[in-house]
């Protein structure tokens, strides 16, 4: 077996990259990194003004939303192996151009057609970028203790990305147009393309890897069969029929996939990767990490701003307070994980999340101060929790499979952010539009969401006004409560699967695991 295979990604001439140039390089992949988190939440605090100057419906508002994860998620393993073939540092590079023409097309949309594709258009080359930035930190970083103080930054950067999403947004609508939010990426897209064509690692990659762009399609689909079926369920008047076709065409398009990956010489992902009980935890930590921060980040903004009548830029730093405890815990744990091992470290890093979860349930009535406690506690358990996923998959893997290991990682971060936002938005809509007691001189629209109460009470008189909005307000905060209560159920069930399941049992390897086998954190 070549050294290019083995590694997947070297520096033409295979000599040790500088102290210096090592963390520039991790500078570069980490401004990626922030620019593609940062895009998945900076359009909370942005999609009213947005919608109302696009004339934006409910269907356009969703798949605006929806369009950057499900696109992002369908694509990126097949980015993964394609790095394997054509070199990650190509790879980042085409992705960042990618994202700055996209992020120019959607700060100019004319209408929410275009916005939408542009939203697509960025999720290709955040797709492109994203298992590029931890291979190139895998090809960099060679020393073990060094490598999980990088991955623990690169971990990082994504909470601080979607916790930082929300403010940005709210603090540029405070003075420019909703153009800016995705004009804004352009110059870092053109800093982070300056210095990692400068500093990164390079490399052909290898050309005999081909690139499977059907299996990519086949995941898209599901993907998208399964959010309809979500929306559509949890809806005011959900369609049976709507529903199954849904669950239908998601079946349809996993089945399909898994069906031609097991049949694949050079498959997408290769499934044996999961009989390694890290791996498997990994996939688990970091998908159920960003399942609860990114669902309970979408409600609390919403409750913030709603029915206790914050501005989105408040209620954007108060969320922010996630990344302000995720930051130092995760770089410690990254340069503490080869001593404290991956699977307890995850396992106490969900334990840590859900009990942050239920200390902002607990502060819902108490004083603001309560409830940024409860969400430092979620910031740091899942920022121990995703800096010893990110290494556990990584590292567990066979140095050939790296582009393949940081896709897996990164579609369980896609799919826990895209699952949180569906399942846990939609189950607060539902619950909202089944508890709510309309008084009887209320149109039946303020059924559908707090937003439409509010928008109705302005046309009634003071009594059922104030009658509607209590109205409004309890049944809003029935669904709150429910959707912490789910959360934070989840992650205790998850932090358990992650400190019982098969522990003790040695490690299968996969069939074509051998001595190139990468070294891995501890149990």
């Amino acid at each position: 077996m070549s050294e290019a295979i083995r590694t997947g990604d070297r520096s033409a001439d295979d000599r040790p990259l500088s102290r210096a140039r090592r963390w520039l390089v991790l500078a570069a992949v980490s401004a990626g990194l922030l620019l593609i988190s940062v895009d998945m939440t900076i359009l909370y605090t942005a999609l009213p003004t947005l919608s109302a100057q696009l004339d934006a419906g409910a269907s356009d508002r969703l798949w605006i939303i929806n369009a950057y994860p499900l696109v992002m998620a369908g694509l990126l393993l097949g980015a993964g192996t394609l790095g394997d073939r054509v070199g990650h540092k190509r790879m980042y590079l085409i992705g960042l151009v990618l994202f700055g023409a996209a992020s120019l097309t959607a700060a100019y949309a004319p209408d929410p057609a275009v916005l939408i594709a542009a939203r697509a258009f960025l999720a290709v080359g955040a797709s492109a970028m994203m298992p590029a930035t931890l291979s190139l930190i895998r090809i960099t970083f060679t020393d073990e203790r060094e490598r999980g103080i990088a991955i623990g930054i690169w971990g990082t950067m994504a909470m601080v990305g979607a916790a930082i999403g929300p403010i940005a947004g709210g603090a540029l609508l405070e003075y420019f147009w909703w153009g800016s939010v995705f004009l804004v990426n352009v110059p870092i897209v053109l800093a982070a393309l300056v210095l990692a064509a400068v500093v990164a690692p390079g490399g052909s990659g290898s050309p005999d890897r081909p690139w499977d762009l059907l299996a990519s399609v086949q995941v898209m689909a599901g993907l998208v069969g399964v959010v309809y079926a979500i929306k559509e369920a949890t809806g005011p008047e959900p369609s049976a029929l709507a529903v199954a076709a849904a669950l239908a065409a998601a079946v349809l398009g996993f089945w399909t996939f898994v069906r031609r990956q097991r049949g694949q010489a050079h498959p997408l992902i290769d499934f044996a990767l999961f009989r390694d009980p890290r791996i498997l935890i990994g996939v688990l930590a970091a998908g159920m990490g960003m399942f609860a921060l990114a669902g309970v980040q979408l409600v609390l903004t919403q409750r913030l701003q709603l029915v206790l009548g914050y501005s989105p830029l408040h209620s954007g730093l108060t969320v922010a307070a996630t990344a302000l405890g995720a930051l130092p815990v995760g770089v410690t744990v990254g340069a503490l994980l080869y001593r404290l091992g991956a699977r307890p470290v995850m396992g106490a890093g969900l334990l840590a999340t859900a009990l942050g979860t239920a200390g902002v349930l607990a502060s819902a009535s108490a004083p603001l101060a309560w409830t940024v406690a409860g969400l430092l506690v979620m910031g740091a358990g899942t920022g121990a929790a995703m800096t010893a996923a990110s290494a556990a998959i990584v590292g567990s893997a066979p140095a050939h499979r790296a582009g393949m290991a940081a896709s897996v990682e990164e579609v369980s971060y896609e799919l826990g952010s895209l699952t949180g936002v569906a399942v846990l938005g939609s189950l607060m809509a539902a619950v909202y539009t089944r508890t709510v007691a309309l008084p009887g001189q209320a149109p039946a629209s303020a059924a559908e969401g707090l937003d439409e109460a509010r928008a109705a009470a302005e046309g009634m008189d003071t009594a059922g006004a104030r009658a509607l909005l209590e109205a409004a307000t309890q049944a809003f905060d029935n669904g709150y409560r429910a959707t912490l209560v789910v959360a934070a159920t989840a992650l205790l069930a998850a932090s358990a699967f992650s400190f019982l399941y098969k522990r003790g049992a040695p490690v299968p390897p996969s069939p074509d695991q051998d001595t190139d086998r990468a070294a891995a954190p501890g149990e």
